[in-house]
């Protein structure tokens, strides 16, 4: 193993090393700084020429300047880090990559996660109903998402999911047409999903149309979409509802100690839902804390599930942690919604809270719950064009491999065994269907994290890309050369990461060979 990390270290690191030098020398004949600058007569301007030139060593060989940069770079292993400035305005370098990268991760986490995790999911529950309209309709879509341009996307997005937004919560009554039309898919891409006899599919429908109908009455009737706010009740219920479904998918229902592990932390989120909203008032609120507590949710699931016990403890704490995620996020976002009307009523929201551009609102200062609020108004949109685009290659990926899963011979001994099919599903097929997604997911994350240039150019978010687009436009080789830096450390990051993830889903494959 440790034979294993030095080899890739040094190879790694040689990699980046010629990898840098190769990038500055195409930049550096790419890019001539003057070019646009050198026909100017203005004595200032001719002054700020000379200036830059001499702040970026422009007069020294290519090689020389390189080896320059490269031991700002090294700095960087001492504290005292300098990747070279941006020469229109003189600024480090260092500290355009602060913001930027910060800008990123926060546009694309989210984005990422819910993709990964719905592509996954639809993709399995695609691959077992082979052939049936639902696969049929989920693979159109897929191919329909995939092929769509992001911009066009985008634009759609700003037009309809925030202008004409924004003026329906003006008077936020819901249609008739639209009451059918929500029910009609829901029902559809439910008895779709679930499958069965006919009378399942009959039932299942009945349960979906009856349950989307009850929703959209409550939003309609009470005014949820101008103040929001779950409530106890709805709590209670989404709670209940979480721990079932993931003592589903992680055990199985007829393992009781599981499910009454998760329906115990579920009843302890909901004991805790009056308690909290105090607790939110005298507790000075940061991301740290706020994270800090969810992974205190976490531990406190664990505890439970082995105090719970069972044939295997260790199933019945991991059942019970997973259940603690979204019961700790529902209390979470219990009281965020409880910030929206004031957010919505602010003089600079106007009430039209969705917005189109930039990463927060300008002047805007309040406390922790009203600054995520913001945020969180300005990634909705930006986050729904990175899913649409990454949720269908995802559900392709997973699709495919599901099926080539599906019809190897351990897969019909395990349901010759007698197996039920969640078993044969959760246990046998899903982690080797996820051993080709093994080398896809951590690049696609990397090459997110490099930043998404034409949603980040749309929605004016100063990321990664737009640092890139910015720099290369103005000549500036110091910040193109600090991202392609990343970029390529990022590359290296994400091959490795996929070896070692390779390794933990498929035993047959050990990091030290």
């Amino acid at each position: 193993m440790i034979m294993f990390f030095v080899r890739r270290l040094l190879t790694s690191s040689l990699v980046v090393l010629v990898s840098t030098l190769i990038m500055y020398l195409l930049v550096d004949i790419a890019i001539d700084p003057l070019e646009d600058l050198r026909l100017s007569t203005a004595t200032n301007k001719q002054q700020l020429i000379d200036s830059r030139v001499a702040l970026l060593n422009l007069n020294d060989p290519v090689l020389v300047r390189y080896l320059d940069w490269l031991g700002g770079v090294a700095n960087c292993f001492t504290g005292s880090c300098d990747l070279g400035f941006a020469w229109m305005t003189g600024q480090p370098v260092t500290s355009l990559l602060g913001g930027a990268v910060a800008t990123t991760l926060q546009l694309v986490t989210a984005a990422t996660l819910i993709a990964i995790v719905l592509g996954i999911f639809v993709g399995i529950v695609s691959a077992l109903r082979q052939y049936t309209g639902f696969d049929y309709s989920i693979t159109f879509m897929s191919f329909l998402f995939y092929s769509l341009p992001t911009f066009w996307v985008a634009v759609l997005l700003k037009q309809w999911g925030a202008i004409k937004f924004n003026t329906f919560l003006a008077d936020p009554g819901i249609p008739p047409w639209f009451y059918v039309l929500v029910i009609a898919l829901v029902a559809i891409t439910a008895m779709g999903a679930v499958g069965g006899s006919l009378t399942t599919r009959l039932k299942v429908v009945a349960a979906a149309s009856v349950s989307t109908l009850a929703v959209l009455l409550y939003i309609d009737l009470t005014g949820w979409l101008t103040d929001p706010s779950l409530g106890i009740v709805l709590v209670a219920i989404s709670a209940i509802v979480w721990a079932f479904i993931i003592t589903e998918l992680s055990t199985g229902l007829k393992d009781r100690r599981s499910l009454y592990a998760a329906l115990t932390v579920a009843g302890v989120g909901i004991a805790l839902y009056y308690p909290m909203l105090y607790v939110w008032i005298y507790l000075r609120e940061t991301w740290l804390i706020i994270i800090g507590l969810g992974l205190l949710a976490i531990l406190v699931g664990l505890v439970i599930g082995r105090l719970w016990g069972g044939p295997d403890p260790w199933r019945t704490a991991r059942t019970a942690a997973l259940t603690a995620i979204p019961v700790s996020m529902l209390l979470f976002f219990e009281r965020l919604l409880l910030t929206w009307e004031t957010y919505t009523n602010h003089g600079l929201i106007k009430g039209r809270p969705i917005a189109t551009f930039s990463s927060r609102t300008p002047n805007l200062e309040g406390s922790f719950w009203l600054e995520t609020t913001d945020l969180f108004t300005h990634l909705i949109l930006p986050t729904l064009t990175l899913v649409l685009i990454s949720f269908a290659s995802y559900t392709r990926y997973t699709r495919a491999s599901t099926l080539e899963v599906l019809n190897q011979d351990y897969i019909r001994t395990a349901r010759a065994k007698g197996l039920t099919e969640r078993t044969v599903v959760m246990r046998h097929a899903f982690r080797n269907a996820l051993i080709p997604l093994a080398s896809i997911i951590p690049v696609d994350i990397i090459t997110l994290l490099g930043g998404a240039v034409i949603t980040e150019t749309i929605f004016s978010w100063f990321g990664m890309g737009r640092l890139f687009v910015a720099s290369l436009g103005d000549n500036m080789i110091d910040p193109v050369m600090a991202y392609l830096l990343i970029a390529a450390i990022l590359a290296v990051v994400a091959n490795f990461v996929a070896d070692l993830v390779y390794s933990v889903l498929d035993p047959r494959i050990r990091v030290n060979a």
